[in-house]
């Protein structure tokens, strides 16, 4: 599929402003009240049934959360042969981008810090992980500093009566980010500490611009699992 602007029925789109390797974002207004969203699509033309399944949950996770730290879907659309995600557009550019650009001086460092924090927490009280917290799924309004959350493709939602998700059956989420017991290759749950976890990495990273010397010391699993239990005592 090429990148050049998409149609779809009560929205006008404007301009593409992401561009990655399976999906598209673009930027317009939904007609009827000019609110501005954010549009996301799959590329392929024909996707593959997890991909759907990930737009999905995207949208069935995010949708039941009032959470200022989390970026709000309006809509799940058909498009083609598969699903355009309608969401809020907060006017913000990925925390990966914005970082690039401009390193983060340490005040800023702690107001963006602190948001993040607290959006996790607020995952945590809704029973929800996110399991792929990294800088380009954290989105901020360069002029606001206001910082949000996006792409819950691969969360899960905890049942009330378990806080602990079974060891997953493969690996999920960003390897660079991720627990160890997210990894699938230990014999441990995931709870929402694994969401913690990645965000120690983040920050190590936003402070450092590399990350965590000990996760790159090693590619075997051994490694990351020594580093967990340094971390966690």
């Amino acid at each position: 599929m090429t990148s050049t602007m998409i149609k779809l029925p009560g929205y006008l789109i404007f301009n593409l402003i992401y561009d990655g390797s399976r999906t598209q974002v673009y930027r317009g207004q939904q007609k009827s009240n000019q609110q501005p969203v954010a549009i996301k699509i799959l590329k392929s033309d024909y996707p593959t049934f997890t991909e759907l399944l990930h737009f999905r949950n995207q949208y069935a996770i995010a949708k039941n959360l009032t959470l200022p730290g989390v970026i709000q879907p309006y809509a799940l659309a058909n498009y083609r042969n598969g699903f355009a995600l309608v969401m809020e557009d907060m006017g913000g550019v990925s925390l990966k981008d914005y970082t690039t650009e401009q390193p983060l001086e340490l005040g800023e460092f702690l107001h963006i810090a602190i948001q993040i924090a607290q959006s996790l927490e607020g995952l945590y009280q809704n029973r929800v992980i996110h399991k792929d917290v990294k800088p380009h799924n954290i989105l901020i309004n360069p002029d606001t500093k206001q910082v949000k959350l996006i792409d819950f493709s691969i969360s899960s939602l905890l049942p009330r009566e378990n806080q602990v998700l079974q060891n997953p059956s493969g690996l999920e989420g960003t390897l660079a980010y991720i627990s160890p017991e997210q990894t699938g290759r230990m014999n441990r749950g995931i709870d929402y500490r694994t969401d913690f976890y990645s965000l120690g990495v983040t920050f190590y990273q936003l402070l450092t611009g590399s990350y965590s010397p000990k996760r790159g010391e090693s590619s075997h699993p051994q490694a990351g699992e020594r580093y967990h239990s340094q971390v966690n005592g």
